[in-house]
């Protein structure tokens, strides 16, 4: 993983905070000063827990777990989408739909609804409607795609959330902890770190400041990738192996059996003689 230093996160914007008047008094071990009424982040703080968030993350996609990004505003989005891709992971850029984690049967049944659509429209069964009724169906394809076709391929919850702006994502927030989903999230100065289980103190109004965070969450996902993928691979090594020496020891067992049957036949073929 690249390794970010104090400058960077500076430079990306990281360290700046809200306005003091709106500052959340939970987030003081994270506040370094006050510039001109403006909280200033301590990036050195911002840095001990990426490394922390970074780690616990690595070792939970090593496991094949899945990570749900979410960032729904405006300077988070479509980072949030791209590089999400990027590792297969699910995400949320739309509104949040009530019910995404707690109520995910119902989810997963509005997914599937939207599958259906396209099983119709691929075996024929959408050409023979009228055309009211390719209208309405077609409207309703469009809106399920834009709220959930992010994590249409999502079959069960995420093992963790990642989250940009607490505040304004304050129900996934309370449902992912509802669910004991461990949270991963940006927390500015105006935000409660304390429901959060991986709080990384950050500028998450700025697209900079935005990017160089999902940036190094990105890379530990890629490294945890990384990671199972050998494993399994030394796995698979392994038992072959086995399968390997199993035959082989078939194989001595067997040869003294073949050779003794052989020497056998050739006696009794030459006392016929």
């Amino acid at each position: 993983m690249k390794n970010i230093e104090a400058k960077d996160l500076i430079k990306a914007g990281v360290h700046y905070g809200h306005l003091k008047r709106k500052w959340n008094p939970a987030m003081s071990p994270y506040i370094l000063t006050e510039k001109e009424g403006v909280h200033i982040i301590n990036v050195n703080k911002t840095l001990f827990q990426l490394e922390k968030a970074t780690a616990a993350m690595k070792q939970m996609v090593a496991t094949g777990s899945k990570v749900m990004f979410i960032g729904t505003k405006k300077q988070a989005k479509d980072l949030v989408a791209k590089k999400s891709k990027s590792v297969k992971m699910p995400y949320v850029t739309e509104r949040w739909a009530g019910g995404m984690l707690t109520n995910f049967v119902t989810i997963r049944k509005a997914i599937k609804k939207m599958q259906t659509i396209d099983k119709m429209k691929g075996n024929g069964t959408f050409d023979s409607l009228s055309k009211r009724e390719k209208l309405q169906i077609n409207r309703q394809r469009e809106k399920l795609e834009k709220d959930l076709g992010s994590i249409a391929d999502m079959t069960r919850l995420p093992k963790a959330v990642f989250v940009i702006d607490v505040t304004r994502e304050h129900i996934a927030v309370a449902e992912a902890k509802k669910m004991d989903i461990p949270i991963f999230a940006m927390v500015d100065t105006n935000c409660n770190p304390k429901d959060i289980d991986f709080p990384i103190p950050a500028n998450d109004d700025s697209s900079k400041s935005i990017e160089i965070i999902l940036d190094q969450m990105i890379e530990a996902i890629q490294e945890g990738l990384e990671n199972r993928q050998k494993e399994k691979e030394l796995k698979e090594a392994a038992q072959n192996k086995e399968v390997e020496l199993q035959e082989a020891t078939k194989k001595e067992e067997t040869e003294p059996q073949e050779v003794a049957k052989k020497e056998e036949e050739e006696s009794e073929k030459d006392s016929q003689e």
